[in-house]
């Protein structure tokens, strides 16, 4: 331990030391120094030490190192938090604002879990004073802050009441509050520039090709997910797509969490950013991002795996809503990959009936969409027209998208007349639907024919009262090759089985019928053209 006449050497000696001849050493030992006023109860002294005039240069040199130490002790809110705060304010002010902003973002990055919203609370006025003073790189250095920011608060409890909310026991409201503070004037900013993110008109074109354009797209994605969540005002000074493409990775983030309120933000941010994109506008380029890719693929996946109602129905306004906005090739490609990745009656059934709307919105345009009508068209038709297994498919398992198909093939033949000026095209449906209705016919046959034996046994069981051991071993039986919208029948009772193989017996004769109005069409309409 030093006494107090080495401390004053050691001072004096960094007085008259250039930068450069500085060593790692001297760099801890100042902060040890520091640290040990705080601990001793001295803040008054440190505070003293940081504002002399004499010593200016080395609080601009190594200043940044008490920037912990201080942080920690004004989280403390004992008696010397006013020196504290002193202390942090000469510091922004002094010490350089890039060594100052990488000491915060380590500092967020450190955060105790027990702490966080304390701490937050505590440097957020003094980085945005960092961030202020910064002249190049301002987007970019914001986004990296507002994401370190986002990643400490994403791990504090978000309420479910009222009553939680106005407790803030956690401090997560207060936080959100303290952020739109934080961000306000960068905003301001923002609507100044015409929404340029504060950059130079010879940096501004280079924005999307720059190293640093990630963390800039981040810096207005949360900037707007803020104002999102205060429910603040701000002008459309963005191109819509472009703050969709920016929100994307943040949405991604939330649909993805397992906790609701966060998952219901997710939902909003992504209605939210897609309210102001013109219908059938966004390109087929944006799909090949990871991003547009992702968000679709984890929103399938609310839609079919969560077990909230009202999750699946937002899930699913949301869905089409996205649907809705793509591009005739956006819309081909999407509906192509979907078919392939979904593994789902009920998403693939969404699908099928978004192309017949497609065809049929086709039809009306003067100017042929190719990829609804034209060559385009078949390659999608033959994923549509498609038994997951051949003779073997599920026919329960996969009735909703097979209905669906039937009455696009039914639709399509219904108006030959638009798809007869592509001959081609023509010819191509017809032979994918004689291929499709072969294999679907095959499929019904051999469904039937098991089904029906099934319920037959059923019945005898029933009648002669066979034992317990039998029974189960039908039922587990029963239960490998049924499946009524995805729940296993295994723990049904005789009563509840029977009439899962009845209902199976209807709907595979509902079916039949679809595909013998099919046929009776394409005959009619080979009478016609005779």
């Amino acid at each position: 331990m030093m006494n107090q006449n080495q401390v004053k050497d050691i001072i004096q000696r960094w007085r008259h030391t250039p930068e450069e001849e500085l060593k790692p050493e001297d760099y801890q030992q100042f902060q040890k120094l520091g640290s040990a006023c705080l601990s001793e109860g001295d803040s008054k002294r440190l505070v003293t030490f940081i504002q002399e005039e004499k010593n200016q240069g080395i609080v601009k040199l190594m200043g940044c190192l008490l920037l912990e130490p201080l942080v920690n002790e004004a989280v403390r809110k004992e008696k010397s938090l006013d020196h504290c705060e002193a202390a942090i304010v000469h510091l922004t002010r002094t010490c350089r604002p890039r060594e100052l902003l990488h000491g915060f973002l380590e500092l967020i990055e450190g955060i105790h879990a027990a702490a966080i919203s304390e701490t937050i609370l505590a440097l957020m006025p003094h980085l945005q004073t960092v961030l202020l003073q910064l002249e190049e790189d301002k987007a970019a250095c914001l986004g990296s802050a507002l994401q370190a920011l986002q990643k400490q608060l994403s791990r504090l409890p978000v309420p479910y009441t009222q009553q939680q909310e106005e407790a803030d026991d956690y401090g997560l409201c207060g936080c959100c509050n303290a952020l739109a503070a934080f961000i306000r004037p960068f905003v301001e900013e923002i609507k100044r520039n015409g929404g340029l993110l504060f950059f130079s008109s010879a940096r501004r074109n280079m924005l999307m090709d720059n190293s640093q354009s990630k963390d800039a797209r981040a810096c207005l994605a949360y900037l707007l997910f803020v104002q999102l969540i205060t429910i603040e005002s701000f002008p459309a000074v963005f191109s819509p797509v472009f703050v969709l493409q920016c929100n994307m990775e943040h949405i991604d983030q939330l649909i993805t969490s397992k906790n609701e309120s966060r998952l219901l933000k997710g939902l909003a941010l992504f209605e939210k950013s897609l309210e102001n994109v013109a219908d059938h506008s966004l390109p087929v380029s944006l799909l090949a991002l990871n991003s547009f890719y992702r968000v679709p693929q984890n929103l399938r996946l609310v839609l079919t795996a969560c077990p909230l109602q009202h999750l699946r129905t937002s899930s699913l306004q949301v869905f089409q809503l996205f649907i809705d906005k793509l591009d005739g090739e956006a819309k081909h490609k999407f509906f192509r990959c979907m078919l392939k990745t979904s593994k789902h009656a009920g998403v693939e059934s969404v699908i099928v009936k978004n192309v017949r709307n497609q065809v049929e919105l086709s039809m009306k345009l003067e100017n042929w969409n190719d990829w609804f009508l034209g060559a385009g068209f078949v390659s999608l038709l033959g994923e549509v027209l498609c038994l997951p297994q051949g003779p073997e498919t599920d026919l329960l398992t996969n009735m909703d998208k097979i209905m669906e198909s039937l009455n696009l093939l039914r639709f399509l033949l219904i108006r030959d007349k638009e798809l007869r000026r592509n001959m081609a095209v023509w010819e191509e449906l017809i032979r994918i639907k004689d291929e499709y209705l072969k294999m679907l016919r095959v499929c019904l046959s051999m469904s039937r024919s098991y089904y029906s034996a099934e319920l037959k046994e059923l019945r005898e069981d029933r009648k002669q009262k066979a034992k317990e051991a039998r029974d189960a071993a039908r039922s587990s039986r029963i239960a490998k090759s049924i499946t009524v919208k995805d729940e296993k029948v295994s723990d049904m009772s005789p009563e509840v089985q029977h009439q899962v193989l009845q209902c199976a017996l209807v709907t595979f004769d509902l079916m039949e019928s679809l595909i013998v109005r099919i046929e009776e069409i394409t005959e009619e309409k080979k009478n016609q053209l005779n």
